[in-house]
């Protein structure tokens, strides 16, 4: 409108406040905003091309955002979780600038990236980089998942990586998982071998014992577990009662040696997990269902446990 600030964009992020008196259009009274023009912070904080790796190293670690570079860069700021134990420092993020047009699609290659080239105390866990082994499980932008099987938002909103929450942590992303291994082994997660076994082998000293194909369809949405903790760690009930309720993971893993017809000491699994903590604290709060990074259904596995309980009262 004739006489009002109109906003008009130049060279980009820059805004211009114009005001046009009428009568008078070819003399504009203009103010900037302070913003630098595009131009200028390129000259202020492109890094130089000669720019050294220890250079970068060092602005990292006085907690400095490397920024600029290559007109075709896609920068991506990761806000990660740091504290070392043998440092008299408390936890605190440390943002370090990726760019994606030279890394891989995943969180992880991100964070390979950061440790091979800006920061080498960067520490986690990681091995198989394809889902397999659990290794790299951690808490991305709100959610548990595997830093191999998350995709990086490529965005410009800043991604936030912590390690598993509500968890002893050893360093950096790298949780303490001695509590959950010490349940996983309290449930004897092997096959007890029944009575007269060597009837049920295919052939004798074959070390195979038969099972129907119904009865191993059963085992599907369970073996496939990694033990990676996502779900245990996404649980309130777990969270706040982890020295005595299992957890999602652990109690769907009992839940598929229960359920194997080659066992032989069913009953006895079932009287292990009688208990008002160990099974009864899962409240049906799902989110171990929807964060399982293999998609998986732990509520499910302890809704069934709930139901064969019944058989022992």
């Amino acid at each position: 409108r004739s006489g009002d600030g109109v906003p008009i964009p130049r060279g980009g992020s820059d805004v211009v406040w114009c005001s046009l008196p009428r009568g008078r259009e070819r003399e504009r009274q203009c103010r900037t905003q302070s913003q630098p023009s595009p131009a200028r912070a390129r000259r202020s904080f492109s890094p130089s091309p000669t720019r050294t790796t220890t250079q970068a190293r060092a602005l990292s670690s006085k907690g400095l955002k490397l920024e600029g570079g290559d007109a075709g860069a896609h920068l991506k700021h990761f806000k990660i979780y740091r504290w070392d134990p043998e440092e008299k420092q408390e936890p605190y993020m440390m943002t370090y600038t990726v760019d994606l047009n030279d890394c891989g699609p995943m969180v992880l290659d991100a964070l390979l990236k950061i440790k091979n080239e800006q920061d080498p105390s960067l520490t986690f866990r990681r091995s198989c980089r394809e889902g397999i082994c659990g290794s790299c499980a951690m808490n991305i932008d709100g959610g548990n998942t595997l830093a191999c099987l998350s995709y990086i938002d490529r965005s410009s909103k800043p991604s936030k990586v912590y390690p598993l929450p509500h968890m002893y942590v050893i360093k950096d992303l790298v949780p303490d998982l001695t509590n959950f291994y010490d349940q996983y082994r309290s449930i004897e997660p092997w096959l007890h071998e029944p009575e007269g076994a060597e009837s049920l082998k295919a052939n004798e000293g074959s070390g195979e014992y038969l099972q129907t194909r119904e009865d191993r369809k059963k085992l599907d949405g369970m073996y496939e577990c990694i033990l990676c903790a996502c779900c245990s760690t996404s649980c309130p009930s777990y969270w706040w009662n982890a020295d005595s309720y299992l957890g999602p993971a652990v109690l769907m893993q009992a839940f598929r040696w229960i359920e194997d017809s080659r066992d032989s000491i069913t009953k006895k699994r079932l009287e292990q997990l009688d208990d008002a903590f160990k099974l009864y604290r899962c409240h049906t709060i799902m989110n171990c269902s929807k964060t399982c990074p293999k998609h998986l259904n732990p509520g499910k596995a302890i809704a069934h446990i709930k139901k064969r309980m019944a058989s022992l009262h």
